[in-house]
């Protein structure tokens, strides 16, 4: 028969000299067993916040809906609560105008911006632009009414004549509001394209200008899509900075410069004093703004999803 090789030193076999499994202990499952509870119960307050919340707003707000009606209180074109008016089709325009207006003049320079980072800056500089980009977003949104209020407004009346409140001090506040959410997911998205795409552009003898614009912003443009859809939430959703430069005149937008109000400033503004059914519009706006997140929460996803099937 043949008899196991030992080690001539120790004399131990290749049997014995390996090291023995040893078993998991019964502390170790149980300890695992509650880290896995305690990450449910972490998702399931994530949801119970979510689902607490429009089951509250929607039970405040229900009423304006059912007493006044949804086509009166989406297509009404006067908001005077004094007299029981409860049209926000004036507030709601005013949102899509600063929103728009935002999107419009953020989209760019956050795009450019990330580009910069991505294929063009240096490592030093990347290292100081990249910081102070990531800055912006931590920012105090007061901070930036302020700067619109003190710096912008100013300037603005100038150029049109006005009193500087209106859409055009807030499209350019809210534009560098945005900057960072669409400008770290346009980097992220540009990023995690496979290297061979520039090697193949470059080797065909494009230059560095062509081969951002017709092969990397193409081949992650759904990425940039998805970024400027979560900047257009973050534009949406904002309160404060836009509460200070607007104007808060609900009124449909009829110039740069004259004053518009919004869902999320109108709320803020009157919501002190509100009282009756003026209080249960309120919170039926807030129904509209939570539907609105909901839905471009929703178009996040689906891209991301179209982007996981390419």
């Amino acid at each position: 028969m043949n008899e196991p090789i030992r080690d001539k030193e120790s004399g131990l076999s290749n049997a014995e000299r390996a090291p023995k499994l040893k078993l998991v202990s019964q502390s170790t499952y149980l300890k695992e067993a509650a880290l896995k509870n305690l990450f449910l119960v972490c998702a399931c307050v994530a949801v119970a916040g979510v689902a607490l919340i429009f089951v509250f707003v929607g039970w405040r707000g229900w009423p304006v809906f059912s007493e006044i009606g949804v086509g009166k209180f989406l297509l009404g074109k006067e908001w005077l609560p004094t007299e029981q008016l409860f049209g926000i089709l004036p507030l709601f325009v005013g949102s899509l105008v600063v929103t728009i207006g935002a999107l419009a003049l953020g989209t760019p320079l956050a795009v450019g911006t990330a580009v910069f980072l991505s294929e063009i800056a240096s490592h030093r500089v990347r290292a100081i632009v990249r910081p102070a980009v990531e800055l912006l977003a931590g920012v105090p949104s007061v901070i930036y009414g302020f700067f619109g209020l003190l710096v912008l407004r100013p300037i603005i009346a100038k150029l049109t004549g006005s009193l500087g409140f209106g859409p055009l001090t807030a499209w350019i506040v809210l534009a560098i509001m945005i900057v960072p959410t669409i400008a770290t997911l346009t980097e992220d998205a540009l990023r995690s394209l496979p290297p061979g795409i520039r090697e193949a552009s470059y080797a065909m003898g494009a230059t560095t200008w062509q081969t951002i614009s017709r092969v990397l912003l193409p081949a992650a443009k759904i990425g940039i899509v998805d970024a400027i859809i979560l900047g257009m939430g973050r534009a949406i959703g904002e309160t404060m900075a836009v509460l200070m430069v607007v104007g808060n005149a609900p009124v449909f937008f009829h110039g740069l410069g004259q004053p518009i109000s919004t869902l999320t400033s109108q709320i803020v503004m009157d919501m002190p004093y509100a009282a009756g059914m003026h209080r249960t519009a309120l919170f039926g706006m807030a129904i509209i703004l939570f539907l609105v997140s909901m839905g471009l929460v929703g178009i996040v996803r689906f891209i991301q999803r179209l982007r996981e099937e390419q």
